[in-house]
């Protein structure tokens, strides 16, 4: 028996249905990739649901956009980019066996998963003081600027299909961020008692794809719902 098999066959990591390592490690990342793929078409219906109502209610759907907070979003996306880079950094420590490391960097992964989500309920707080949820007490209206051109009248119909797809949208990504904090939190736990090392981090580096991904999402939500039509 070779010393790879024997290392293999004494890894507490390697579970009895994989030959080796490798193959589990290679069978639980094209998993990932499945995975991530049924959340692309999840995410995709949304995304075309909210570009033929935008198409066909540009103005409307500006003017409800532009009720939106401009420099949380922004915030919020440069929150995100950091935390893509701490768990790419996390990763890294795995590979590399710095426990200390991996744990620093997701723990802190998890901080700013948590900053984004405490700006992203700042901003729902806000639509539900000015009456900008869908529902009976819904209440649209744009108040003319002094010196500004006659607007085209925002129908307040159309304005509530905007922010039916916002809150659809964002709650669905605000979902997954939780999901992945509660995630990384095993993780880190995990970590702390040394199941992660050079030979094995696995789930790692795939819960990192998922964290990924979630930025991603993102990083289309906020110029499709804040940035449409900033200017008049």
């Amino acid at each position: 028996m070779s010393d790879s098999h024997a290392v293999a066959e004494h890894n507490p990591a390697l579970r009895h249905h994989f030959a080796d390592m490798e193959q589990q490690k290679n069978s639980a990342s094209l998993g990932m990739w499945v995975f991530l793929l049924t959340e692309i078409m999840f995410f995709g219906g949304m995304f075309c649901a909210y570009l033929i109502y935008r198409l066909q209610n540009f103005n409307d759907f500006a003017a409800a956009s532009r009720t939106l907070d401009i420099k949380l979003g922004a915030i919020n996306t440069a929150v995100l980019i950091g935390s893509s880079l701490t768990v790419v950094l996390a990763v890294n420590a795995a590979q590399r066996g710095s426990r200390k490391q991996l744990l620093l960097y997701l723990v802190s992964t998890i901080l700013l998963g948590c900053v984004f989500l405490g700006i992203k309920a700042d901003e729902y707080y806000e639509k539900f003081e000015t009456h900008h949820v869908p529902g009976p007490s819904f209440h649209f209206q744009v108040e003319p600027e002094q010196g500004a051109p006659a607007q085209v009248p925002v129908e307040p119909r159309h304005a509530e299909i905007f922010f039916s797809l916002y809150f659809a949208m964002t709650g669905m990504h605000a979902l997954h961020m939780i999901i992945g904090i509660g995630l990384f939190s095993y993780l880190t736990f995990a970590a702390w008692r040394g199941d992660y090392g050079a030979t094995y981090y696995t789930p790692v580096e795939n819960a990192g794809l998922y964290w990924h991904f979630v930025d991603i999402i993102w990083i289309y939500l906020f110029p499709l719902l804040y940035l449409i039509d900033r200017h008049h």
